[in-house]
């Protein structure tokens, strides 16, 4: 059997790619269960520095398999359900990684799918890529963040309009809209993703950790609550040896070397 996911170490990046080419990578319950496996286990590894997600063949995700949601005699008798067992555990699992996370979409992103890839720290597209928010002609409802990702990326009435519409949106737009930090020409955006996780790889890993942190946490926040949250962070990041290496370098006038830390939660 092909695993459903597969993940390749590359010295100190993680490639994690959907493998289910033939379905454009549609979720099935064992797909679920693989990704989130993987996503867990980057923060036992402390030699991770970035990970980049990634469909294999022509598409990044196509949302749910629909030919396993429709089985009656399948596994999913709740969609409700589906979603609590599946999905959100691994939207949390995703954006619990404490190095970033790149998608690199390759291709369309589709209902679910789009929201794991807008779930990541960085998106970047291929031209060809195309993100749909396809549940209204599904008469469902968007879910695995979608609901709260999109209003914050694209403000109010762009998000209304792409879920509401289900419209498919360009790589080109998507970039104009900022859902997409950078475009590649298709054969370019494993190379290019590749270059942008070498270059955090090599970032103070304890800062970009708790910068993710720092980020997540003030969607919620006061800006009085966030700056006690940034004062408690600053606090953890001064007192990492990562910090003292680059402010030694820094007045040394030379290149830091690397430190390998962990920043728990």
């Amino acid at each position: 059997m092909v695993d459903s996911v597969v993940a390749t170490r590359t010295q100190d990046c993680l490639l994690i790619e959907l493998n289910r080419p033939a379905s454009f990578n549609a979720f099935t319950i064992d797909m679920h269960e693989a990704l989130l496996n993987a996503l867990n286990g980057i923060a036992d590894d402390s030699g991770i520095r970035c990970v980049i997600l990634t469909g294999a063949g022509k598409a990044f995700c196509a949302g749910q398999d629909l030919v396993e949601a429709a089985d009656p005699n399948g596994p999913i008798k709740s969609l409700g359900d589906h979603l609590d067992r599946r999905y959100n555990r691994l939207i949390r699992a995703l954006r619990a990684v404490p190095v970033p996370v790149i998608a690199a979409v390759n291709g369309v992103a589709a209902g679910a799918g789009a929201s794991l890839a807008l779930a990541c720290d960085i998106v970047v597209a291929a031209r060809s890529a195309r993100f749909v928010m396809a549940f209204s002609k599904l008469g469902l409802v968007p879910d695995s963040g979608a609901t709260w990702l999109l209003p914050r990326l694209l403000g109010p009435h762009r998000a209304r309009a792409m879920i509401l519409l289900g419209e498919s949106v360009d790589a080109k737009t998507a970039s104009e809209w900022g859902l997409v930090w950078a475009l590649f020409d298709d054969a370019d955006l494993r190379k290019g993703a590749m270059e942008l996780a070498r270059r955090l790889a090599t970032m103070p890993a304890s800062g970009l950790s708790l910068s993710k942190r720092a980020l997540d946490s003030s969607s919620t926040n006061s800006l009085d609550e966030q700056l006690d949250v940034e004062r408690d962070l600053q606090t953890i990041a001064g007192q990492a040896p990562e910090y003292q290496e680059a402010l030694a370098a820094f007045l040394g006038k030379r290149e830091p070397q690397s430190v390998s830390l962990q920043v728990k939660s």
